[in-house]
């Protein structure tokens, strides 16, 4: 069970950072790499934020209910 948690639990972290590296880039704050389609375009704030809510919400269901 604690092999269990501790997976979802990285596999959340991971979505977040990527959600937020997504959210970054769509708003032009993370202009990386520079021939980057996503820089400055909305859709991909909106993106990064769904990604990183579940990457929150896996985190939290691994703490809460994988006890």
């Amino acid at each position: 069970m604690t092999l269990v948690r501790t997976a979802l639990s990285v596999a959340g972290i991971l979505l977040v950072a990527l959600g937020l590296l997504w959210m970054g880039q769509g708003s032009g704050a993370f202009p990386y790499p520079a021939a980057s389609f996503m820089i400055n375009q909305t859709p991909w704030i909106v993106n990064g934020a769904v990604a990183a809510i579940i990457g929150l919400a896996v985190i939290w269901g691994a703490r809460r209910f994988l006890r």
